[in-house]
C-alpha cells in the first residue's frame, strides 16, 4: 500500500524517534508498504518519519544507480534501529533531494565513510562500514530518525535563498508527483 510522504513542516519529521521491537505490530507490513511508497515516488531512500510514524526505521535501495555504479545495484537494506558508531574526519560535498522536501536540491557536506549498526528485518545485528554514495544514502536517511533534514546542513545563506520555497510546501503550494501529507 502507497503511504503518504509527509512533507517538511510536518513535526514528526523534526521529532527524535523510538526504538523498534520485534513484537511492533505488523512490521514486514510497514517494511513492504515503505518499499512500494519510495518506489512510487521514485525515492532511493525512505525512513519511518517520512510516512508519519517516530520509529527508528529505514529502508534503501540504490538499484536505480546501478548503471553509475554497478556496486549499487545490489545494495538494498531495512535498518532497524541503526547507530552509526563512527564516522571519517573526511568529509565530501554532493548533491542531495529528499521526498519530504519535494523539488529541492543543495549540496551537503557528509562523512565520507561510516561504520553503524543495526538490526535488519529478521532482528539479526549487523555492524558494516559504507563509503561514498551508500554512506552519504545511508547517513541522509539516518538523520530522518534524529530528526534532521538535510535543508538544515546547508550553509545559512543557502537556508535563507530556500525560504520561500520551504514555506510554500509548508502551505501545500506545488506540484507533488506523489501522495504527500503537507503540514
Amino acid at each position: 500500500m502507497i503511504l503518504p510522504i509527509y512533507t517538511y513542516g510536518n513535526a514528526v519529521l523534526r521529532k527524535h524517534t523510538e526504538l523498534v521491537t520485534a513484537d511492533y505490530p505488523e512490521l514486514n507490513t510497514l517494511i513492504n508498504n515503505m518499499y512500494e511508497t519510495m518506489y512510487h515516488a521514485e525515492g532511493v531512500g525512505l525512513a519511518a518519519p517520512q510516512v508519519g510514524l517516530s520509529i527508528r526505521l529505514l529502508v534503501i535501495d540504490l538499484a536505480p544507480f546501478e548503471e553509475d555504479d554497478p556496486e549499487l545495484a545490489a545494495f538494498k537494506v531495512v535498518m532497524i534501529n541503526p547507530t552509526i558508531l563512527e564516522r571519517s574526519a573526511k568529509e565530501v560535498n554532493g548533491e542531495e533531494g529528499c521526498l519530504s522536501i519535494p523539488g529541492i536540491h543543495e549540496n551537503v557536506m557528509r562523512a565520507e565513510k561510516i561504520k553503524i549498526k543495526y538490526l535488519d528485518a529478521d532482528f539479526v545485528e549487523h555492524t558494516e562500514e559504507f563509503e561514498g554514495y551508500k554512506a552519504r544514502v545511508v547517513q541522509h536517511e539516518y538523520d530522518h530518525l534524529e530528526g534532521h533534514l538535510f535543508t538544515d546542513r546547508v550553509t545559512p545563506i543557502r537556508r535563507q535563498l530556500l525560504k520561500s520555497k520551504l514555506t510554500n510546501i509548508v502551505k501545500g503550494k506545488g506540484t507533488f508527483k506523489y501522495k504527500v501529507k503537507t503540514a
